[in-house]
């Protein structure tokens, strides 16, 4: 069940993959796609030769009709007769090149779906992987129904057209040379005739390519656009229904809708008119090639199996065009898809820690902030010059106002955003020296929001740990005060969480703090870990957590009284810097700003008959 984490997700290293520019172009983007398939060129290749020997049989046959034709027309005036003989053998050689050309392009379908398939799953993975590389910075700026989009729409785009429009660019233009080939070979006076009323083609072609890219492309970004606003308003729906924002979601929705539908129209409009207009010059030829035809059979010039062989070679040059038009309107979309893609490969990774060999090796817990200075945005500071130091074992909590910097500290010590300047050490070693990996191993986190995936509860509480016991398991869910409910359930630990799971606010809490029970590392992180929980099992999780947090050190940022005031430290924290330190009485006793902060607090909560808070 993907309930949004809103803290911050770790990216591990992970294997390297090339990175592209973005595409600046028609040309590059083509380029660049090409570059991407380059493992697959020989299976596309064979796909493609296939494609063009399966044409030119079928660009022969009109061939083999006008000779069959001249043979009844000569036989019917003969005094021989019809040669039968003639007529069956040229009906054999037609059979077979139809059947040949048959088979072959069922070759080619195989191919290229098999190679084109295999090449969207690559840019899936890639782009997965790309996602597990990519700094929080990122996500702070992309929203979550874009990048979906960029892994779904654009992906399948991608795979779909390249299957289609490849082949039937390379066949008709084939079958385009072919037939013109034939034309002129069979008879040139014709063959202008022809080519003439075709020429209108290649200005229709050219002028609508030039006016639909632009469309191609802004429908893809819309596409890319809604995904995000239904994302995010679906995963925001209580709080949309809450706030009545029903309406201005909804407008909102429908000017993102309504630009979709703008460039969609426009672009499938100009494409569009594509197939009727190359229909009207197919069949302007016709008229052409009957006419011409008629005058020069009736001089003697050409035979009447030379009309029909035109009739033939009319569709085969003309057809093309068409398709050549669809191919090429498919390809702009296969470009919009890909450029987008491409943009998203390039975006800037973490540094590749590959060459880091540096580990933790029986791990005390001694934290040192040195000298930290920090912004999300350059310019921007908000952790201005930020030093501590927490022995092993200590029980720090983090207080301090609404943006002083509480979690952003957190945020540098697990490394999902670096430090500027100074340095973070652990045990004496800077966090840059090892891995994300690595550090991440020393940590267990249990953040404010829950994030819970669809499973049992059992795999939910295991995340990412290997053999682990049912009676670990068990004793971390009577730990936190969660087992009282799952016995209650059909199926126990097995029981399935998914979008109707009717579990609450604070159980689910509950099953992401016995996760990090089960982890049990050596260094825990705090985020507000009982803000979903009731006063009554905030004590039973508060005895489970002093057993946890027993002998680690641990950092918590929390408002309630009851799970700071036996902190061993309390760091309190003033735009971006610790103003005091101390233990919860003894700052109490400083009448300063820690003072201040909780006896203005604690009179609010007294007033509200609720708990006080910091």
């Amino acid at each position: 069940m993907s309930n949004k984490m809103m803290g911050p997700r770790p990216g591990g290293p992970g294997g390297r993959m090339a990175t592209f520019e973005k595409p600046k172009n028609f040309k590059e983007t083509i380029y660049k796609l090409f570059s991407y398939c380059k493992s697959w060129f020989p299976v596309i290749i064979i796909s493609l030769v296939l494609a063009i020997v399966a044409t030119i049989l079928s660009t022969l046959g009109p061939d083999k009709i006008k000779d069959i034709t001249n043979t009844i027309t000569n036989g019917i005036t003969s005094p021989n007769g019809i040669d039968i003989k003639e007529v069956t053998t040229i009906g054999y050689i037609l059979i077979a090149m139809y059947v040949s050309s048959g088979l072959l392009s069922y070759i080619v379908s195989f191919l290229m779906a098999t190679s084109t398939q295999n090449i969207s799953k690559r840019m899936r993975g890639d782009i997965a992987s790309k996602i597990n590389r990519l700094p929080l910075s990122y996500f702070d700026k992309a929203t979550t129904g874009d990048v979906l989009s960029r892994v779904t729409n654009d992906v399948d785009t991608i795979g779909q057209t390249m299957n289609h429009s490849v082949t039937t660019l390379v066949s008709a233009i084939t079958s385009f040379l072919g037939a013109g080939i034939m034309m002129f070979i069979t008879s040139w006076q014709l063959a202008l005739t022809a080519i003439a009323s075709s020429l209108l083609g290649f200005v229709i072609i050219s002028i609508t390519m030039k006016f639909s890219q632009n469309q191609f492309k802004e429908q893809q970004n819309k596409l890319g656009a809604i995904g995000g606003h239904i994302e995010e308003i679906y995963s925001g729906h209580n709080v949309v229904k809450a706030y009545n924002a029903d309406e201005s979601a909804k407008t909102k929705f429908e000017n993102i809708n309504n630009a979709l539908y703008a460039s969609a129209w426009k672009s499938q409009f100009i494409s569009g008119l594509m197939m009727p207009l190359m229909t009207f010059i197919s069949n302007l030829g016709y008229v052409a090639v009957c006419v011409i035809g008629a005058v020069l059979t009736m001089n003697g010039v050409i035979s009447f199996g030379v009309i029909i062989a035109f009739m033939m070679y009319i569709r085969l040059f003309t057809q093309p065009l068409t398709q050549i038009a669809q191919g090429m309107q498919n390809l702009q979309t296969t470009v919009a898809a890909s450029e987008r893609v491409f943009e998203f490969l390039n975006e800037k990774e973490l540094a590749n820690e590959n060459a880091k060999f540096q580990k933790f090796e029986n791990i005390r817990g001694d934290v040192e902030f040195k000298h930290v200075k920090f912004g999300y945005i350059e310019g921007h500071t908000i952790i201005n010059d930020f030093s501590a130091k927490i022995s092993s074992g200590q029980k720090v909590a983090i207080v301090g106002p609404t943006g002083a910097g509480k979690t952003t500290l957190v945020n540098l010590l697990m490394r999902f955003y670096e430090v500027e300047d100074g340095e973070i050490l652990v045990d004496g070693i800077n966090i840059k020296d090892v891995t994300r990996s690595e550090l991440h191993n020393q940590f267990g986190m249990v953040l404010q929001d829950t994030w819970l995936f669809e499973g049992t509860i059992r795999e939910n509480i295991v995340y990412s740990k290997e053999n682990v016991k049912d009676a670990d398991v068990r004793a971390a869910c009577k730990a936190v005060g969660l087992w009282h409910y799952i016995k209650t359930l059909p199926e126990g630990l097995n029981t399935i969480l998914n979008e109707k799971a009717n579990l609450s606010n604070g159980q689910r809490q509950l099953v992401t703090i016995a996760r990090t029970m089960i982890k049990n590392n050596p260094m825990l992180i705090l985020d507000e870990a009982t803000s979903s929980v009731d006063t009554r099992t905030e004590i039973i999780i508060q005895k489970a957590m002093d057993k946890l947090l027993s002998g680690r050190t641990s950092f918590i940022i929390a408002h309630r009284l009851s799970t700071i005031k036996n902190a061993d430290l309390i760091l309190v924290m003033r735009d971006g810097d610790i103003v005091e330190s101390g233990k919860h009485e003894e700052l109490l006793s400083h009448n300063n700003f820690y003072s201040e902060l909780y006896n203005s607090q604690f009179s609010f909560s007294s007033e509200q008959g609720g708990q006080s808070v910091i």
